[in-house]
């Protein structure tokens, strides 16, 4: 069994069926990318995790696996310290025990005689080797060193200041940026924030110490304090890397720059405010174009929604509206319609401030409005080059908005977001801005409201009875289990361990129209989307509430109207 192909042995063992196999093998001929293994395509097609993969890989060789994701797993610092991180990023393998003069070692390819030899001369240790995702040690690989590092890097900034008493000389080396530990201080706080999936960092002045906090699933936790002396220097460093000008320190400024971590490429995005004690800085965490776009089947939409979902996008011709606040997904959302949409003989064109991710098949133009390639500009030429499919990223002013839906009105399918809170009030947001009811009327499709819910942590959740309270606002009549958050290693103590997406889906039926032509208000729209069988975003979080995927306290957030 042992020699035999790990396909074949997949189809012996049932794992997959002989049909799966070709369709790994017909993908793995047709893809000449260097350093792809067989596993790779399984997890590609989506017949295994990476880890089922790993088990697999683990019986068929008979080697130990190790899920280093787990937060029980022991992994000893003076091991991890015997191999060099240029040498455990070359070969992605981390060290996690030593056993007198034995290292085991965890590699995704722990039959690879070279690795091991390297490693070998390198440490003059025995190697045992476990297996382990790449995933999953690149993480490791990544937390772990840096963490190791990133105390020793704050005390040599820190230390380096305090040494230097403020005249003129000094003060020069105290605003040169371009020493080491600034570097290596910036660069730290952008990765380990990226490794904790972060989407935001604050750096945040104050009077003797600056703040740096990063946002988690939709909260702000801190990540650490610096002493003051640092800040002009993190600053500085920030707007030089991100194409800012470091002489202005009065007005804010926005500037951008890119960043590997993990092998992953990201887009970072910066905002820089003065304020009393110094420069704020926020810098935006992008999901990039080397993560893949979501399928629609990856929203998280419950089954009616997603079939109400999939009968918009198979309209050809209108305007498609995804809304929601700043963060709610509401991008991933229209990349993820595009993917479906996006056919060899259909020719998609998007606007977007600034292109998030780039599509294969897929025409992207990026707003400049220096260059006055502003968005209504944008589209007046795009819908000069023959256009089937348009995105918009956002509809900002009443001249875009009225270009898109003419667009849409002569026949071609718009797809465009917009900042509301559900998705009747979208239809008045529309008229409010300028743009004719009969023109809303005729060109609308449909509107998908969404917002972000954390998901409550199966491993720590604490079951109870819903109160009256509760029941009121679930919107049932009797007492149901509903669950509480609590916290554990696996979650960071915090009860949630991701989010999910909750959507509210308006489809504009010929009595809808109606209603919006004749100046139909809010609540008028939103009763007959109601009649018609739209689920409110409130009662989309109630049902995952009912089945344990979330607390009272997100519903109560997400959703609570007086």
């Amino acid at each position: 069994m042992k020699n035999i192909p790990i396909g074949q042995y997949m189809v012996n063992e049932g794992i997959i069926t002989n049909e799966q196999l070709e369709s790994v093998l017909e993908a793995k001929k047709n893809d000449n990318t260097p350093g792809k293994f067989f596993g790779d395509y399984v997890v590609e097609l989506g017949y295994l995790t990476d880890v089922e993969f790993s088990q697999v890989l683990s019986r068929k060789n008979n080697i130990p696996f190790v899920d280093l994701d787990d937060p029980e797993t022991q992994i000893d610092l003076e091991a991890v310290k015997k191999i060099p991180e240029a040498l455990a990023k070359k070969h992605t393998i981390i060290a996690i025990k030593v056993t007198g003069k034995r290292l085991t070692v965890a590699s995704y390819d722990p039959v690879n005689f070279y690795i091991f030899e390297d490693i070998k001369v390198t440490t003059g240790m025995d190697v045992v080797p476990v297996l382990a995702t790449k995933n999953a040690i690149t993480k490791a690989i990544g937390r772990i060193y840096s963490n190791a590092n990133v105390d020793s890097v704050i005390d040599a900034v820190e230390g380096q200041f305090q040494e230097a008493e403020v005249d003129e000389a000094t003060k020069e080396i105290m605003d040169r940026v371009d020493n080491a530990p600034i570097v290596k201080l910036c660069t730290t706080i952008v990765e380990n924030s990226f490794r904790a999936d972060a989407t935001d960092i604050h750096i945040e002045p104050f009077q003797t110490y600056t703040r740096i906090r990063i946002r988690v699933n939709g909260d702000l936790i801190e990540l650490m304090n610096v002493s003051n002396v640092v800040h002009n220097s993190l600053i500085t460093r920030i707007k030089i890397i991100s194409g800012m000008n470091i002489a202005e320190k009065r007005v804010p400024q926005d500037g951008r720059f890119t960043q590997v971590v993990d092998g992953t490429t990201l887009d970072v995005r910066v905002s820089n405010l003065p304020t009393v004690n110094g420069e704020k800085c926020v810098i935006r965490i992008l999901a990039t174009g080397d993560v893949g776009v979501r399928k629609i089947t990856d929203l998280g939409m419950t089954d009616y929604n997603y079939d109400r979902f999939s009968k918009l996008i198979k309209v050809p011709q209108g305007v498609m509206l995804v809304t929601g606040p700043t963060g709610s997904g509401k991008t991933t959302t229209l990349y993820a319609a595009l993917g479906e949409l996006a056919k060899p003989n259909v020719n998609v064109i998007t606007v977007e401030d600034p292109v998030e991710k780039n599509i294969e098949g897929i025409n992207q133009c990026q707003v400049n409005a220096k260059a006055g390639m502003t968005f209504a500009a944008a589209l007046r030429s795009i819908l000069r080059q023959d256009p089937d499919i348009v995105m918009v990223g956002e509809m900002r002013d009443q001249e875009t908005a009225e270009i898109a839906i003419r667009a849409a009105i002569t026949g071609h399918m718009v797809l465009s977001t917009l900042h509301t809170n559900d998705a009747a009030s979208t239809i008045t947001r529309l008229v409010d801005m300028g743009v004719a009811p009969y023109m809303v009327a005729t060109s609308l499709i449909g509107i998908v409201a969404q917002r972000l819910c954390k998901v409550v942590c199966n491993e720590c959740k604490t079951p109870r009875y819903s109160t009256p309270e509760d029941n009121e606002l679930l919107g049932i009549d009797e007492s149901v289990t509903i669950y509480d958050p609590c916290g554990c290693p696996k979650c960071n103590n915090t009860g949630y361990t991701g989010r999910t997406a909750i959507h509210e889906i308006l489809l504009c039926t010929p009595e809808m129209a109606s209603l919006i032509a004749a100046d139909g208000k809010t609540d008028a729209i939103s009763a007959l989307s109601r009649e018609q069988g739209c689920k409110l975003l409130r009662d989309n979080v109630a049902e995952l509430v009912q089945i344990g995927r979330t607390t009272m306290d997100e519903l109560i957030k997400l959703t609570f109207a007086v």
